[in-house]
């Protein structure tokens, strides 16, 4: 149980640090970006781009959350549940400024990317431990 919790705890603190360095990516290499994130006038390029940060972000945190719970089914969902709960109220907010699509692929992704995410690192073998 303390790892599953342990394994949540990280998995978290993952999707907010490589969310913030994509981020920062984004601002430095992509014209305006910074500009448009006062505004959220993005380009689509640009829509593109959050999309598949999100998508990153929630893969790598997926897998961390999978390394450190080694066998919990659960705490890659609660990850998921939470950064999506997490996310919900902003994109309803913000509803008509952005097209349907781009919050349907958004809120629709997270919870399979981190699913998918914590499949991904190696698990150990029961007999080596």
């Amino acid at each position: 149980m303390k790892r599953s919790i342990l394994a949540c705890l990280a998995g978290l603190l993952t999707w907010v640090v490589v969310v913030s360095v994509i981020n920062r990516l984004l601002r430095l290499s992509l014209p305006n970006y910074t500009a448009a994130e006062h505004t959220l006038q993005f380009t689509l390029g640009m829509k593109w781009a959050r999309l598949l940060m999100a998508i990153v972000t929630s893969l790598v945190a997926g897998a961390v959350t999978g390394w450190v719970s080694r066998s919990s089914r659960w705490a890659p969902l609660v990850v998921g549940s939470v950064v999506l709960a997490m996310f919900l109220p902003w994109h309803i907010a913000n509803w008509s400024k952005f097209p349907a699509w781009y919050h349907l692929t958004f809120l629709l992704t997270i919870i399979p990317a981190v699913l998918v995410g914590s499949r991904l690192p190696p698990r150990r073998n029961k007999e080596l431990r």
